[in-house]
């Protein structure tokens, strides 16, 4: 079975795949214009024939970046009438409460397209209001007349009973085919006005835009002779098929990111790790995520754009903390000196000022070239020309005027603050949740990640950073290793030890019917499909859950010592405190159906024992670490020639077509058995 994965960066577009038996990687920069064609040259660049291929993997960062640069289809929303501001006035809660300039997320779809149509439903599914369908049709010719290209309908309660939600989508499709219409209940069976009414919404901004996108990928491979399945990178951290990408594009918001965090999960089990924080630097943002046991941490919501002003997502997300700080992060003065990094990026085109693309905009990876850190002439493997003298230009232009500083003080200042950005996001996904840096090992890749791993690990005095095969790739390597997976969710509000059987067990009936149908639509064989239940479990008084896996509805309305006291230990675990003497209650019940990949040839690779090239001769350099006015002098080593078992003191710089790994002095780094860079950070 010959499998690729191509995860579409914001920079570059990463390709690995499994061909013949053998790993291929290829990289390319991303055309922002026409997406496919970095796929393309990837495919090309790595020597994959099309009609070779059993399956393509993919993932993009589309979907997100149309919400982030608001980019999306005109859009209307549909709701029950008296809900019409339901979406402008979101929560009431202000989690910047010190912030002066804070202000409430902007809806994607303005008041003015906000639709009223009379119906209502109770928490219970039960109809109060018949829904008035002249009305429907009134609107459907006036939504025609407004060129409105994307309609998202969410009803009052329609989790519980979506029969008029259906009937407002047949007659919307039946007036106009073209039109990309999201219905709630197809999106989210949960409960949650606000948040299940936003992530309808987001469906619907996004679905022409990626929906197209996706066709003309398919659209390419076909032409291509590919004959194989196209799967879909999901924010859970499994793969869906293409078709159901079109329909609900929403599910694949971080799709690029969560499969480097899988491959690391899948590294960290491997070499026998408990707790590891996953790290990914590319060329527009750095993302973190905590791995326990080798599994990725999934949280059942997401905002887009920042908790205080973004975009809610009610769906399962691996839980990534990300922000804008790259390779391609563009450093900018304020109005009184101060020095600032991201959020905005050069990209792709024109790219960092030493690409010799035109741009006059200093990055981080223009910071790196003038630090000795970079090589100019093995970039991209050689492939892509540095030019220092333009990034020294940049850098001068834009920020020694206002800094006063030299260029070399002001490249320093521009990694360092970027470095202190990062160790925030880390921090994030490990003190604020309770975990001790010190006892956790950083996996780090991406095309920048091993650059600035070591740095990082030293502000939070983290002991072991590790840098896996084919850092720069990474995350294309972590697609070949995703299940199929698919999610979902029924809203059961009510006591434990009070719940009515057969509503119970038709709940966990009409799941289980869902999974197999969507298993069956997507080409996975029942017996390969693992179907687990979870109950989201809370204290009476309390406003969020934990999911606590429930194998037999029977635990619901009988005994159900087994699940209090799994959801005590889990409530200790996360908060330092359970209350077993209060009453529990549930308010959903969610199925995850997964399929595992029946090849295991990229997890094997992962493992297999490293075979190193022919000896390439080291080089040395000048480098600045932590003063401009004192570089080291340091060992420059290429990393496929070194076997294992090979010990590399710091300071040095390990090379390899994707990637830099900087080691600080006082830090060693090991090859592994595998081939992978273990690197001991000295915190003294």
């Amino acid at each position: 079975m010959n499998i690729v994965g191509v995860d579409i960066g914001g920079t570059f577009t990463d390709l690995v795949g499994c061909v013949d038996g053998r790993i291929v990687t290829s990289k390319c920069s991303t055309v922002p214009a026409d997406p496919t064609r970095g796929v393309a040259e990837s495919l090309a660049l790595a020597h994959c024939e099309m009609p070779a291929l059993s399956e393509l993997l993919h993932g993009s960062t589309i979907a997100i970046n149309t919400v982030l640069e608001r980019k999306g289809a005109r859009t209307a929303l549909i709701t029950t009438r008296g809900f019409r501001d339901t979406y402008a006035i979101g929560r009431g809660n202000r989690i910047e409460a010190f912030n002066l300039f804070f202000h409430r997320p902007k809806p994607l779809i303005p008041r003015e397209l906000t639709f009223e149509v009379t119906e209502r439903m109770n928490a219970k599914g039960e109809v109060l209001k018949s829904l008035n369908e002249s009305e429907v049709h009134v609107l459907a010719r006036a939504i025609a007349e407004q060129d409105i290209e994307s309609v998202a309908v969410c009803f009052l309660h329609a989790y519980a009973n979506p029969a008029h939600e259906r009937r407002v989508g047949e007659i919307l499709r039946a007036a106009n085919p073209k039109l990309f219409v999201t219905l709630s209940h197809e999106i989210v069976r949960e409960y949650r006005e606000y948040e299940r009414t936003s992530t309808t919404a987001l469906n619907a901004f996004v679905g022409p835009r990626v929906q197209a996108y996706l066709g003309r990928l398919e659209h390419h491979l076909r032409d291509g002779q590919f004959p194989g399945k196209l799967n879909i990178m999901r924010s859970n951290g499994g793969v869906m098929s293409v078709r159901l990408a079109q329909e609900q594009p929403v599910s694949m918001m971080e799709s690029g990111p969560v499969a480097g965090i899988i491959g690391a999960g899948r590294l960290a089990a491997m070499l026998g790790i408990e707790r590891a924080i996953g790290f990914d630097m590319g060329g527009t943002t750095a993302k973190a995520s905590l791995i326990t046991k080798g599994i990725p941490a999934i949280e059942d919501g997401y905002t887009i754009g920042g908790e205080a002003s973004g975009q809610p997502m009610q769906l399962p997300v691996v839980d990534i903390v990300e922000i804008g700080a790259g390779g391609g992060s563009i450093a900018w003065c304020d109005a009184t000196g101060g020095i600032h990094v991201g959020p905005k990026s050069a990209g792709a085109d024109p790219g960092p000022a030493a690409y010799g693309k035109g741009s006059t905009d200093p990055v981080v990876t223009d910071a790196n070239l003038v630090l000795g850190r970079i090589n100019a002439g093995r970039f991209l493997n050689g492939a892509m020309k540095l030019d220092v003298a333009a990034a020294e230009r940049a850098i001068e232009q834009k920020l020694c005027g206002p800094t006063r500083l030299g260029i070399k003080e002001a490249a320093l200042g521009i990694v360092q603050i970027a470095d202190a950005a990062m160790s925030l996001a880390v921090r994030a996904v490990s003190v604020k949740k309770g975990v001790d840096p010190r006892e956790t090992a950083m996996i780090a890749f991406g095309g920048a990640g091993p650059l600035h791993a070591v740095a990082i690990a030293r502000e939070i005095f983290l002991p072991k950073v590790i840098v896996p095969k084919v850092p720069g790739t990474f995350s294309a390597l972590g697609m070949l290793m995703a299940s199929w997976r698919q999610d979902f969710v029924r809203t059961l509000y009510g006591l434990l030890g009070a719940l009515d059987a057969k509503q119970v067990e038709a709940v966990f009936a009409e799941l289980a019917e869902a999974g197999k149908a969507q298993a069956m639509r997507d080409g996975i064989a029942p017996d390969t499909a693992d179907f687990t239940y979870l109950a989201d479990l809370r204290y009476v008084g309390q406003e969020h859950t934990i999911a606590i896996p429930v194998q037999d509805p029977a635990l619901l309305t009988g005994d159900f010592a087994p699940l209090r006291a799994a959801f005590d230990a889990e409530h200790d675990q996360r908060y330092g405190q359970a209350a077993p003497d209060e009453r529990l209650e549930i308010v959903n019940v969610r199925l995850v159906v997964t399929a595992a990949r029946s090849d295991t040839l990229a997890e094997r690779w992962l493992s297999e024992k490293w075979t190193p090239e022919p000896p390439v001769a080291d080089q040395w350099r000048e480098v600045i670490f932590t003063d401009a006015a004192k570089p080291l002098k340091t060992r420059i080593v290429w990393r496929p020639s070194l076997a294992a078992g090979a010990r590399v003191e710091g300071p040095a710089v390990i090379e390899e077509p994707n990637a830099t790994t900087l080691i600080h002095p006082g830090d060693v780094a090991t090859v592994s058995d595998a081939g992978h860079l273990i690197i001991d950070v000295a915190l003294t």
